[in-house]
């Protein structure tokens, strides 16, 4: 009666690697001293009435290992657009040369630093909060199935396997806030 019962431990474990993917993505939105065009993913520009990504209405480019590019297309937009990233939190202060907006990477100071690694840990939290959630779903899924019949023994089976891969994704959660934070600190 109760053989026939899973829990998707394939599923939870994959919902639980597109947390730490989704914080990876945002801690590549976080300017490390080096210009990378992800670093205005975030940013999102009103745009013809509704709040538009940046890459949608301007194409970035990094020409400079200093240096970001916004090449606004419309030029209606360009204020719009330069609104938009010195409101972003970033830090940037773009220079209007037409529809061209040059963002200079300044160096970052000391207060920066700190400054961005505890925006790293609100990310990581953030992520540990959805692995989290993904665990409760599953524990969710066996009290179901205990409901179904599932055996005592299952169910603990299945609550420690469930246990091993949040703690699995917890900890590489942790590892990647940890070499980001390192790297962040001694740019």
């Amino acid at each position: 009666m109760s053989d026939d019962i899973e829990i998707d431990i394939d599923g939870l474990s994959e919902r639980m690697e597109n947390a730490l993917a989704a914080m990876r993505r945002d801690f590549t939105t976080l300017r490390t001293g080096r210009a990378s065009a992800s670093m205005l993913d975030n940013v999102h520009v009103e745009a013809y009435g509704a709040r538009t990504p940046i890459n949608q209405v301007a194409t970035v480019n990094v020409p400079e290992p200093r240096m970001v590019t916004v090449n606004v297309w419309d030029k209606t937009m360009v204020e719009a657009v330069d609104k938009a990233i010195r409101t972003s939190g970033l830090g940037l202060n773009p220079v209007m040369d037409g529809t061209i907006l040059r963002l200079p990477i300044p160096e970052l100071n000391e207060e920066r630093r700190k400054e961005m690694a505890k925006m790293l840990g609100q990310y990581a939290e953030k992520a540990k909060i959805s692995v989290r959630n993904v665990r409760r779903d599953g524990m969710d899924q066996i009290k179901k199935a205990k409901a179904e019949g599932m055996s005592e023994d299952d169910m603990k089976i299945w609550q420690d396997e469930i246990q091993d891969i949040t703690d699995a994704a917890i900890k590489k959660i942790d590892a990647a806030l940890e070499a980001k934070q390192a790297e962040i600190m001694q740019v």
